[in-house]
């Protein structure tokens, strides 16, 4: 009963803390999970490849409420091996866990069905008991997300993206995709030394720019992605305390800028003619660069 799966990571169009609706859009950087279950395995033993001392219960959890819904109890191991930074504003534990989940349903024989991922379809629940949509799987791994306390709005706008690829506009008050396009950029992320965990970030302060997510949203729905980026950046990086100036130099050259998530990650789209000047000033600044492209479709399994 073995099963392997990967999921991408994603960049930040709105962050949902303060309004409960977000927007994010899949990169070409990925998560591969791989789960073994056997019927005599009485637990779940998670691990993160390259990283021993990591927090493995999202992905055991992930592994669990599959099996609670379409196992019969098995226990197991998963491991993931990702090439997404964790705990850089690149949606990390939403590719693991769309990852594990992918991998565990294909460890159950379940078959996963590539559902109607637009605005006002169904709720992504297949019919089948033995079967089940992404996006319904996406669910999956937002719950167990919730159930071990590792993200504060449950994440299911970069859960979406990750899931289904393009760019996803979400209401994560209901778990509901409010509409999904796609788009070819090419994307440029810079990550600074430290790390920001997404429980860690300050609500409060978030909540005081409502009214600015209240019109990236807007933006985002009306499909104008790269502005909304670029005014979700400058009011969470106020509201989160990062530094405006690696998105305020990319803007005269990139169709849209973003702090990613709760940071610390800027990530700049565009093509790569556009983006060449800000690689040449991001190049300077400590940290790391990732150079890759946007990704129409999501999470697979192999």
């Amino acid at each position: 009963m073995n099963g392997v799966a990967t999921a991408p990571g994603a960049g930040t169009v709105l962050n949902a803390l303060a309004t409960g609706q977000g927007s994010a859009f899949a990169i070409d950087v990925e998560t591969t999970a791989t789960v073994e279950l056997a019927a005599d395995a009485a637990t779940v033993t998670g691990e993160i490849d390259g990283a021993p001392d990591a927090d493995t219960r999202l992905i055991e959890r992930c592994v669990e409420r599959v099996v609670d819904r379409f196992g019969d109890g098995e226990g197991g191991t998963v491991v993931t091996d990702s090439e997404v930074p964790m705990a850089a504003g690149l949606k990390s534990s939403s590719a693991a866990a769309n990852a594990t989940v992918l991998a565990t349903l294909d460890a159950l024989g379940v078959d996963v069905v590539d559902d109607d991922a637009t605005a006002g379809d169904s709720d992504g629940t297949a019919a089948d008991d033995d079967a089940i949509t992404k996006l319904d799987a996406c669910r999956i791994g937002v719950n167990a997300a919730r159930d071990v306390g590792v993200t504060i709005t449950g994440a299911f706008d970069d859960a979406a993206a990750s899931m289904l690829g393009g760019v996803v506009v979400t209401d994560n008050t209901e778990d509901a995709l409010l509409a999904r396009e796609t788009r070819e950029w090419d994307v440029l992320v810079w990550t600074p030394p430290e790390r920001a965990y997404s429980a860690d970030a300050d609500v409060d302060r978030c909540e005081n720019v409502a009214e600015m997510a209240d019109l990236v949203a807007e933006l985002a729905l009306d499909g104008r992605f790269g502005e909304a980026m670029t005014v979700n950046g400058l009011a969470y990086s106020a509201a989160l305390d990062f530094d405006t100036d690696p998105a305020v130099e990319a803007m005269p050259h990139c169709h849209g800028v973003s702090l990613s998530g709760t940071g610390p990650s800027v990530v700049a789209v565009g093509d790569a003619a556009s983006l060449a000047p800000v690689r040449e000033l991001w190049v300077e600044r400590d940290g790391t660069l990732i150079e890759t492209t946007t990704r129409p479709t999501g999470a697979s399994i192999q």
